[in-house]
């Protein structure tokens, strides 16, 4: 049985101009697992997902996926690797001008990889999945409550069966019980595809809920990797105050030097 990681990350740095945000990060996602990424404001979360994604790139490192780095591929690779990756945005990001079917189907359509005349039909079996009646394909995003946006942003990010999948804050803007049914059909869908999931959240109990993994980044380094189920009992000062939601610790101390 195969021992390479689906993504491994190792020494990846980023700088801009004098503020360094990624500092040496290394990580590693086995397939079929999902991470869930930790950290305040400015740590390093967001930019380490966009290096992965090919939208930033990081001034030193290796990001592998299957064991092969993707910094060194060219764009024709990079675009394949590309293909097999999906994304949910943190505000869903949907295209206001496109009505719901062509937004689930956007990516296959922009690849023609699908003609109009199917593309309906595919939104609407990718909208059943995530809860959605085929009707509201022919809505627009704006006439959609915000759970139902983030819905929609989760049929168009596996509309294309991808291997890997990323969540950016996937409950921002949701009461608990919409956060805790966005989080089911998360799980749902990534079970269903067989995928490899990772996921920036600061909402403890969606991160207990989605991810098997966790992984905490502070300064731009990777401080702390261990199983979801114990964030807020870990045994690591700096994780436990950031999952309690705790004003006094280590992290609080270093903010006032």
């Amino acid at each position: 049985m195969s021992t390479t990681p689906k993504l491994r990350m190792a020494g990846v740095k980023k700088a801009f101009g004098s503020k360094v945000v990624l500092d040496g990060v290394d990580l590693s996602v086995e397939a079929g697992h999902s991470l869930v990424i930790l950290g305040g404001s400015g740590s390093g979360k967001s930019v380490t997902i966009k290096c992965v994604l090919g939208l930033i790139t990081p001034d030193d490192g290796v990001i592998e996926i299957d064991g092969k780095n993707v910094l060194t591929m060219s764009r024709r690779e990079r675009e394949e690797v590309g293909d097999r990756i999906g994304m949910l945005f943190q505000n869903a990001a949907l295209f206001d001008s496109l009505p719901v079917w062509e937004n689930v189907c956007f990516k296959l359509l922009a690849q023609k990889r699908i003609t109009r005349a199917k593309a309906r039909d595919k939104a609407a079996e990718v909208l059943a999945q995530v809860g959605l009646a085929a009707s509201v394909g022919d809505l627009y995003p704006g006439e959609l409550s915000g759970g139902m946006q983030k819905r929609v942003g989760l049929a168009r990010a596996i509309a294309a069966d991808p291997d890997i999948i990323f969540f950016d804050e996937p409950t921002t803007g949701l009461d608990p019980i919409m956060g805790a049914v966005i989080d089911g059909l998360i799980v749902d869908c990534v079970k269903r595809l067989g995928a490899t999931a990772v996921s920036i959240t600061h909402d403890m109990a969606s991160a207990r809920r989605i991810g098997d993994q966790a992984a905490m980044i502070h300064k731009g380094r990777i401080v702390w990797t261990g199983q979801a189920a114990t964030l807020g009992h870990s045994g690591n000062a700096m994780v436990d105050q950031f999952a309690n939601g705790e004003r006094e610790g280590p992290i609080q101390m270093e903010l006032r030097k």
